[in-house]
């Protein structure tokens, strides 16, 4: 079977994730939102990598005798519809078995993306929205432009805002109880702060 290009899957409706595996590797990379394929924004900005690489080096000095983390690329299939890419995930070792090979097949314990101007609204509108569909106990979103961590807890089937987090503030979480650094902390390592913070 011939491998279809994005401008090919794009014109089909549903798009599935055995589609989107079998699609030509073009170099970019690509989320399924219910079931429409979509590119996915410009490479991240270094200030972008070096928050991920901070908050991972964090999770791991903290959390790693207890969960597995990923950072992004990986594909969270939460449906066959709904593909996503979150910038860092964690998944507790006691729910190992929806670790595959080809991704993560169900809701991780905690998805974190970290928000720039280019995927804002995607991430707090759309992201939000699906996360919650299928069950993701805990959603950060770091606003880089605010340098916040915004905490949403899921409530039945949506999100409630428990807490935005700036500064010294101790991020604390239900879900993953392990977590503990602030924001300044993140900060202290980086190799160029964010225009905020000079």
């Amino acid at each position: 079977m011939k491998k279809k290009t994005y401008e090919e899957l794009i014109k089909e409706s549903p798009v599935t994730y055995e589609m989107y595996a079998e699609m030509v590797d073009d170099g970019n990379r690509y989320e399924i939102s219910d079931g429409v394929l979509e590119l996915m924004s410009p490479a991240p900005t270094t200030t972008h990598q070096s928050v991920s690489h901070e908050l991972l080096f964090s999770l791991n000095t903290s959390c790693r005798n207890e969960y597995i983390i990923y950072s992004a690329p990986v594909d969270v299939i939460l449906s066959a519809t709904e593909v996503r890419q979150p910038d860092l995930i964690l998944i507790h070792r006691s729910r190992m078995d929806i670790i595959e090979e080809r991704g993560i097949n169900g809701a991780p314990d905690l998805v974190v993306e970290i928000s720039s101007k280019h995927s804002r609204r995607r991430d707090k509108v759309q992201k939000r929205i699906a996360y919650a569909k299928y069950g993701v106990p805990e959603y950060w979103i770091i606003d880089l432009s605010s340098f916040t961590l915004e905490q949403y807890v899921l409530e039945g089937e949506r999100y409630e805002l428990a807490e935005v987090y700036a500064e010294d503030e101790t991020i604390r979480s239900q879900a993953v109880a392990c977590a503990s650094f602030s924001m300044n902390e993140l900060a202290q390592g980086l190799p160029v702060l964010p225009d905020r913070l000079k």
